[in-house]
């Protein structure tokens, strides 16, 4: 049994992809591959989905790192002291983080979505890696923006020589919103006519021209956006295209299927 994996071609340095839900398990809204370990899933479905997947990626358990994320803003270095550190502390130190960044070869970074925004990044001149979980909120607090900040100032990146992906997540047309959340984006700064649309409907909580609907919005767009405006250059930026919310069949989505559901693994590793 092995993981099934929708792979990016993002550089020949790297192995970029996100999980399926095919090849592990997993039972019910579970099934079949999750190793997110704080989402309701049995503890030794997990521990067994981990090994299927770090015999697929060639490494040990303990190469491979997923933080309990908060949607928040919170991004941490995986480097050479945090590796000294003990395993238990280790974990405690991914507790409330929503983003990884790491130089070393030969270890699998990720962050764990269901309908929020996953972008993998990757500097090839410095060979540098992150992987960032960007919900909604954490798009309104413009995360995958410190993490470009980040690898700037920490490892001496240029963004121009970054290239990245948007991986599976829910889409425009899927994502409806309350007014609350279109007026949170509005007053980020975003440009509303590029990440948004209005919607018709009956039971809509605003109006426009006379006529009721909901506002949706654009987690690709307003991402894709955030990233040109760190300087990354616009054919450096791939979109999966692949909206969990209409193929949960074959990725996670928690607006489709609950909370109490799997998660799709996003991971980055630099080979050698």
């Amino acid at each position: 049994m092995e993981p099934q994996l929708l792979d990016y071609v993002l550089s020949s340095d790297v192995r970029a992809f996100s999980t399926t839900r095919m090849g592990g398990v997993g039972e019910g809204a579970y099934s079949e591959f999750n190793i997110t370990h704080y989402c309701g899933d049995k503890e030794e479905n997990v521990a067994q989905n981990r090994k299927l997947l770090c015999q697929t990626l060639g490494i040990n358990d303990h190469q491979l790192f997923l933080p309990k994320q908060v949607h928040g803003t919170r991004v941490l270095r995986i480097d050479d002291d945090f590796l000294k550190l003990p395993q238990t502390e280790q974990q405690e130190s991914m507790e409330g983080v929503d983003a990884l960044i790491t130089a070393i070869p030969r270890l699998c970074i990720g962050v764990s979505t269901a309908d929020c925004v996953p972008v993998l990044l990757y500097d090839e001149v410095r060979k540098v890696s992150a992987a960032v979980h960007a919900g909604w909120r954490g798009t309104v607090s413009r995360i995958v923006s410190k993490v470009v900040d980040t690898m700037i100032a920490d490892f001496g990146c240029n963004p121009e020589n970054i290239k990245a992906v948007i991986g599976p997540s829910i889409s425009l047309d899927a994502f409806e919103v309350g007014r609350e959340v279109y007026e949170e984006f509005s007053k980020s700064g975003f440009v509303m006519s590029d990440v948004s649309r209005f919607y018709p409907a009956s039971d809509g909580d605003c109006e426009r021209d006379g006529v009721k609907g909901k506002w949706h919005i654009d987690l690709w767009a307003a991402n894709f956006m955030l990233m040109m405006e760190s300087g990354i250059p616009m054919e450096q930026i791939q979109v999966a295209n692949v909206c969990t919310y209409k193929t949960s069949d074959s990725f996670f989505s928690a607006r489709k299927m609950g909370i109490n559901s799997g998660r799709i693994f996003n991971g980055i590793m630099i080979k050698e």
